[in-house]
């Protein structure tokens, strides 16, 4: 991680735990957002006006948070209104690391020299997703919840206005809904799989499961989404946490009761959302795969599996 600017060690998954060993995920520490008008959002400074070719993107493949991003970016038409840069997927010794031609944007080797660009004594991890802003030569924003809600409300009339990701009459609904689902299954896979006890692992596999039978239960009754007939934000965090699932959560993080194969209800789901058109372009399996077994602490060897046999729109 970064102490004061510098990185100090080969990249470790857990940083920080709880009292009983559990993993504890770091909080975001650039919080500002971009808006039509460049007033201030929820939170941070204001300044940051919604610019054709201002912002950029860093994300990593196999991570579900940068995942969020990029389908928000896909489905609000935002494409050629941010640029996007992909980090490789297996994790280097220095975290996050771009290609061998660096990132497009700043040259860079890592991702944790972003980070010390926008601020030169930063400490922590350096995460993704990064949204960038090119004329302030500065990081926006690095919680993916945040930068969902700006690619669909934050970039005003550049954005497809045909789709609401976050639309008035749902909010409440919705927020009460992801605030169950992040502890318990998009955050719960983690918490299982990074565990450093028995009984943090334990607590963690099991809300896990009780989260995936009481939405199986929920996209049982004939729904499409989570909000019925409607596509939200809430689908959007669901399902990059499903479709690495069977993958890497499955095996590598012990979350092995069952699969997202074994729920009809949620596997009918996952398809669902892969056929909405630009869906599908944000997956990569072998991305997920070849990031995920090469955390050392969890994989030593390296070796990355053949299986599982995948759904056609994964396999493919």
């Amino acid at each position: 991680m970064l102490v004061n600017g510098k990185w100090v060690a080969d990249w470790q998954p857990v940083q920080a735990k709880d009292e009983k060993g559990g993993f504890v995920r770091q909080t975001s520490s650039f919080r500002n957002w971009v808006t039509p008008d460049g007033s201030a959002g929820p939170t941070g400074e204001g300044g940051f006006d919604a610019e054709s070719g201002r912002y950029h993107l860093y994300v990593a493949l196999i991570c579900p948070w940068a995942s969020r991003t990029l389908i928000g970016r896909k489905l609000k038409g935002l494409e050629d209104v941010i640029s996007v840069s992909i980090v490789e997927p297996e994790l280097s010794e220095q975290g996050w690391r771009f290609g061998a031609d660096g990132d497009s944007v700043q040259g860079t080797s890592f991702l944790h020299e972003i980070y010390t660009r926008a601020d030169p004594t930063i400490s922590g991890r350096a995460t993704v997703p990064v949204l960038w802003d090119k004329k302030r030569g500065t990081i926006v924003n690095n919680e993916s919840a945040d930068i969902l809600r700006m690619m669909n409300s934050g970039f005003g009339d550049l954005a497809n206005d045909s789709l609401d990701l976050y639309p008035a009459d749902l909010r409440e609904e919705i927020d009460t809904l992801n605030a169950r689902i992040y502890p318990a299954l998009n955050n719960g896979v983690y918490r299982a799989g990074f565990a450093t006890t028995q009984e943090a692992y334990e607590e963690a596999f099991h809300g896990v499961f009780a989260m995936l039978d009481d939405l199986e239960g929920r996209l049982g009754d004939g729904r499409d989404y989570l909000m019925g007939k409607q596509f939200t934000e809430a689908d959007v965090r669901l399902f990059v946490t499903l479709v690495r699932f069977d993958v890497a959560y499955h095996g590598l993080f012990k979350c092995n009761l069952r699969r997202i194969a074994d729920y009809p209800a949620l596997s009918a789901y996952q398809s669902r959302i892969l056929a909405i058109p630009g869906v599908r372009e944000t997956v990569s399996i072998n991305h997920i795969k070849r990031g995920y077994y090469s955390i050392k602490a969890l994989n030593p060897t390296g070796i990355v599996p053949v299986g599982p046999a995948l759904p056609t729109a994964l396999a493919a």
